[in-house]
């Protein structure tokens, strides 16, 4: 079956109602058009020096979803969701600076030399760090994009998660993945077949303080 959903709602309820499903109608095939848009407004998330380093593999073929399956430890989601979606990170973004600047010259948004001067700001910048920092920086965008990514689904009435549980090594293996990305999440998206389970949080008052945190 191939629909689509595009259940939009609001956002206060979309936070609310957005849970880890596991559980997803197999039969149910979402359009790559509407793939293409969840995406679309995945990637308007922040990113560090809007560098954008995530990069995203979309997985719809059943066969490479079974392949997939043993490197996500066998999590059925995998093979059972429409689509799932490995979110990867670019270490090395800050190449992609003057390109990223062009385009924001073409909108209007910045002028050929301020443009120019932001962008060998960048590379500069970022190719002097050390390797881990990058690393670092490229799994909290990817963390960004992945979470806005699940809250674009929900408001269309589809439901996602996110899995950490998965063999790296491999599977860089399977997508030829080049050390310059770093693998961040797999993310199943699909129509829910079972509800996802409810969770608790802690109270606002235990995980926040102001203008100070002693521990």
């Amino acid at each position: 079956m191939t629909a689509e959903l595009k259940t939009e709602v609001e956002f206060s309820k979309v936070i609310r109602e957005r849970h880890s499903v596991r559980k997803y109608d197999p039969s149910w095939k979402i359009s790559d058009e509407e793939i293409k848009e969840i995406l679309g407004e995945a990637i308007l998330a922040p990113s560090s020096s809007n560098l954008q380093p995530w990069r995203f593999i979309v997985i719809t073929d059943q066969e490479l979803k079974q392949q997939l399956l043993p490197i996500a430890y066998n999590q059925q989601q995998v093979v059972d969701a429409s689509v799932t979606i490995a979110v990867i990170g670019d270490i090395e973004a800050y190449r992609n600076a003057e390109k990223i600047y062009e385009y924001a010259e073409a909108a209007g948004y910045v002028t050929a030399e301020i443009g120019a001067a932001m962008a060998k700001r960048s590379k500069d910048g970022y190719s002097a760090m050390p390797v881990q920092k990058l690393k670092e920086i490229a799994l909290v965008d990817g963390g960004l994009v992945s979470m806005q990514l699940m809250l674009a689904a929900k408001a269309r009435g589809y439901d996602t998660v996110p899995m950490g549980g998965f063999i790296p090594d491999k599977l860089r293996e399977l997508f030829s993945i080049s050390e310059r990305y770093e693998p961040v999440m797999l993310i199943s998206l699909g129509k829910a077949a079972a509800e996802g389970r409810s969770t608790a949080r802690l109270p606002l008052e235990e995980v926040t303080r102001w203008n100070g945190f002693e521990g």
